[in-house]
Protein backbone atom coordinates (compact mmCIF):
# COMPACT_ATOMS: atom_id res chain seq x y z
CA UNK A 1 0.00 0.00 0.00
CA UNK A 2 1.21 3.72 -0.62
CA UNK A 3 2.32 5.44 2.09
CA UNK A 4 0.29 8.79 1.88
CA UNK A 5 1.81 11.83 3.79
CA UNK A 6 -0.20 15.13 4.69
CA UNK A 7 0.78 17.80 2.15
CA UNK A 8 -0.34 21.16 1.14
CA UNK A 9 -1.83 22.79 -2.35
CA UNK A 10 1.43 24.46 -3.03
CA UNK A 11 3.19 21.65 -1.60
CA UNK A 12 1.36 19.30 -4.34
CA UNK A 13 2.25 22.12 -7.34
CA UNK A 14 5.92 21.91 -6.33
CA UNK A 15 6.14 18.08 -6.38
CA UNK A 16 4.41 17.90 -9.71
CA UNK A 17 6.50 20.38 -11.01
CA UNK A 18 9.54 18.92 -10.09
CA UNK A 19 8.38 15.50 -11.59
CA UNK A 20 8.15 16.79 -14.51
CA UNK A 21 11.55 18.83 -14.18
CA UNK A 22 13.16 15.29 -13.85
CA UNK A 23 12.65 14.65 -17.69
CA UNK A 24 15.14 15.65 -20.09
CA UNK A 25 14.37 16.65 -23.61
CA UNK A 26 10.37 17.13 -24.53
CA UNK A 27 8.53 15.38 -22.19
CA UNK A 28 4.83 14.89 -21.65
CA UNK A 29 3.24 14.57 -18.06
CA UNK A 30 -0.72 13.25 -17.45
CA UNK A 31 -2.17 15.05 -14.91
CA UNK A 32 -5.26 12.25 -14.50
CA UNK A 33 -8.24 13.21 -12.61
CA UNK A 34 -11.66 13.81 -13.02
CA UNK A 35 -13.23 17.19 -13.47
CA UNK A 36 -14.07 17.89 -9.98
CA UNK A 37 -10.01 17.70 -9.15
CA UNK A 38 -9.40 20.50 -11.44
CA UNK A 39 -6.62 19.01 -12.80
CA UNK A 40 -5.80 21.47 -15.66
CA UNK A 41 -5.59 24.16 -12.73
CA UNK A 42 -2.95 22.16 -11.08
CA UNK A 43 -1.24 21.86 -14.35
CA UNK A 44 -1.26 25.28 -15.07
CA UNK A 45 0.06 26.11 -11.68
CA UNK A 46 3.06 23.52 -11.81
CA UNK A 47 3.55 25.01 -15.64
CA UNK A 48 4.42 28.57 -14.33
CA UNK A 49 6.85 27.29 -11.49
CA UNK A 50 8.49 25.66 -14.64
CA UNK A 51 8.39 28.71 -16.46
CA UNK A 52 9.68 30.61 -13.97
CA UNK A 53 12.95 28.68 -13.92
CA UNK A 54 13.19 29.26 -17.67
CA UNK A 55 11.92 25.77 -18.56
CA UNK A 56 9.26 26.22 -21.24
CA UNK A 57 5.76 24.40 -20.33
CA UNK A 58 2.12 24.44 -21.43
CA UNK A 59 -1.05 22.76 -20.62
CA UNK A 60 -3.60 20.38 -22.85
CA UNK A 61 -6.89 19.99 -21.31
CA UNK A 62 -8.53 16.30 -22.17
CA UNK A 63 -12.23 18.34 -22.90
CA UNK A 64 -10.44 20.26 -25.65
CA UNK A 65 -10.15 16.43 -27.33
CA UNK A 66 -13.67 15.73 -27.06
CA UNK A 67 -14.90 14.00 -29.89
CA UNK A 68 -18.03 15.52 -31.54
CA UNK A 69 -21.53 15.27 -30.04
CA UNK A 70 -22.57 12.73 -32.95
CA UNK A 71 -20.11 10.60 -31.79
CA UNK A 72 -20.18 10.69 -27.86
CA UNK A 73 -23.53 10.78 -28.06
CA UNK A 74 -24.58 8.06 -30.29
CA UNK A 75 -26.19 6.09 -27.13
CA UNK A 76 -27.91 8.75 -25.33
CA UNK A 77 -26.22 12.12 -23.15
CA UNK A 78 -25.92 10.14 -20.40
CA UNK A 79 -24.32 6.50 -21.21
CA UNK A 80 -21.39 5.42 -18.76
CA UNK A 81 -20.51 3.49 -21.25
CA UNK A 82 -20.08 6.12 -23.71
CA UNK A 83 -18.34 8.24 -21.60
CA UNK A 84 -15.77 6.09 -20.73
CA UNK A 85 -14.84 4.86 -24.15
CA UNK A 86 -16.15 6.95 -26.98
CA UNK A 87 -15.83 10.66 -24.54
CA UNK A 88 -12.95 11.48 -25.83
CA UNK A 89 -10.71 10.99 -28.65
CA UNK A 90 -7.54 9.54 -27.17
CA UNK A 91 -6.25 7.99 -29.98
CA UNK A 92 -5.73 12.05 -31.46
CA UNK A 93 -4.86 12.84 -28.63
CA UNK A 94 -2.25 10.46 -28.98
CA UNK A 95 -1.30 11.51 -31.91
CA UNK A 96 -1.80 14.90 -32.30
CA UNK A 97 0.29 15.56 -28.70
CA UNK A 98 2.25 12.81 -27.54
CA UNK A 99 3.82 11.62 -30.40
CA UNK A 100 4.03 14.72 -32.56
CA UNK A 101 5.39 16.16 -29.86
CA UNK A 102 8.71 13.73 -30.40
CA UNK A 103 8.09 12.67 -33.43
CA UNK A 104 8.13 16.35 -34.96
CA UNK A 105 8.97 18.87 -32.20
CA UNK A 106 5.09 20.69 -32.37
CA UNK A 107 1.82 19.88 -30.52
CA UNK A 108 -1.70 20.72 -31.14
CA UNK A 109 -3.42 22.80 -28.28
CA UNK A 110 -6.80 21.76 -29.04
CA UNK A 111 -8.34 19.62 -31.16
CA UNK A 112 -12.50 20.15 -31.03
CA UNK A 113 -14.71 23.10 -29.08
CA UNK A 114 -17.62 21.27 -26.86
CA UNK A 115 -19.51 24.40 -26.92
CA UNK A 116 -19.45 25.23 -30.80
CA UNK A 117 -19.18 21.02 -31.63
CA UNK A 118 -16.53 22.36 -34.25
CA UNK A 119 -13.08 22.27 -35.16
CA UNK A 120 -11.05 25.66 -33.79
CA UNK A 121 -8.85 25.14 -36.14
CA UNK A 122 -5.73 25.65 -33.84
CA UNK A 123 -2.52 25.63 -35.62
CA UNK A 124 0.26 23.03 -33.98
CA UNK A 125 2.88 24.97 -31.51
CA UNK A 126 6.27 24.42 -31.97
CA UNK A 127 8.44 23.05 -29.04
CA UNK A 128 11.30 23.77 -27.25
CA UNK A 129 14.11 21.18 -26.83
CA UNK A 130 12.92 20.94 -23.61
CA UNK A 131 9.72 21.34 -23.58
CA UNK A 132 6.82 20.19 -21.04
CA UNK A 133 3.34 19.81 -21.79
CA UNK A 134 0.78 18.76 -19.15
CA UNK A 135 -1.74 16.71 -20.14
CA UNK A 136 -4.80 17.40 -17.65
CA UNK A 137 -7.86 15.08 -17.86
CA UNK A 138 -10.23 12.29 -16.35
CA UNK A 139 -9.51 8.55 -17.56
CA UNK A 140 -5.99 9.53 -18.78
CA UNK A 141 -3.81 6.30 -17.55
CA UNK A 142 -4.42 2.75 -18.41
CA UNK A 143 -5.00 3.03 -22.02
CA UNK A 144 -1.17 2.73 -23.63
CA UNK A 145 -0.28 6.07 -24.12
CA UNK A 146 3.14 6.76 -23.74
CA UNK A 147 3.43 9.83 -20.81
CA UNK A 148 7.12 10.66 -19.66
CA UNK A 149 5.32 11.03 -15.84
CA UNK A 150 2.26 10.56 -14.23
CA UNK A 151 -0.08 12.39 -11.75
CA UNK A 152 -3.19 10.65 -10.19
CA UNK A 153 -5.74 12.25 -8.58
CA UNK A 154 -7.90 10.10 -6.52
CA UNK A 155 -11.47 10.85 -5.03
CA UNK A 156 -13.47 8.85 -3.45
CA UNK A 157 -17.03 8.10 -4.50
CA UNK A 158 -18.43 10.43 -1.52
CA UNK A 159 -16.02 13.03 -2.73
CA UNK A 160 -16.95 12.91 -6.42
CA UNK A 161 -20.86 13.02 -5.71
CA UNK A 162 -19.94 15.95 -3.59
CA UNK A 163 -18.07 18.03 -5.96
CA UNK A 164 -20.02 16.85 -8.93
CA UNK A 165 -22.49 19.13 -10.61
CA UNK A 166 -25.69 17.23 -10.54
CA UNK A 167 -26.41 16.83 -14.16
CA UNK A 168 -22.78 15.26 -14.34
CA UNK A 169 -23.41 12.99 -11.42
CA UNK A 170 -23.92 10.11 -14.09
CA UNK A 171 -20.16 10.68 -14.83
CA UNK A 172 -19.27 9.29 -11.44
CA UNK A 173 -19.57 5.18 -11.67
CA UNK A 174 -17.36 5.26 -14.92
CA UNK A 175 -14.89 7.10 -13.91
CA UNK A 176 -14.72 5.28 -10.64
CA UNK A 177 -15.09 2.08 -12.62
CA UNK A 178 -12.01 3.16 -14.89
CA UNK A 179 -8.98 1.13 -13.16
CA UNK A 180 -5.77 1.97 -15.04
CA UNK A 181 -3.87 -0.78 -13.70
CA UNK A 182 -0.21 0.87 -13.03
CA UNK A 183 0.11 2.93 -10.01
CA UNK A 184 1.38 6.68 -10.86
CA UNK A 185 4.65 8.10 -10.26
CA UNK A 186 2.52 10.60 -7.57
CA UNK A 187 -0.63 9.36 -6.44
CA UNK A 188 -2.77 12.09 -4.49
CA UNK A 189 -5.33 11.38 -2.16
CA UNK A 190 -7.66 14.42 -3.20
CA UNK A 191 -10.93 14.38 -1.59
CA UNK A 192 -10.12 17.58 0.07
CA UNK A 193 -8.33 19.60 -2.34
CA UNK A 194 -7.02 22.14 0.39
CA UNK A 195 -5.67 18.68 2.86
CA UNK A 196 -4.32 16.55 -0.05
CA UNK A 197 -2.14 13.79 0.75
CA UNK A 198 0.61 12.54 -1.49
CA UNK A 199 2.16 9.01 -1.81
CA UNK A 200 5.33 8.85 -3.99
CA UNK A 201 5.85 6.30 -6.61
CA UNK A 202 9.15 6.75 -7.41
Amino acid sequence: MPDFRPSSPDDLVVAVADLAARGTGRIVVAIDGADAATPDVLGDRAAAVLRATGRPAEVVALRDFIRPASVRMEWGHTDPESFRTAWFDYAALDREVLGALRDHGRWLPRLWDEVTDRSPRDRPRVAADDQVVFVCGPMLLGRGLRFDATVGLQMSRAALLRTTPDDAAWTVDPLLDHHPGAIPDLLVRYDHPDRPAVAAQR
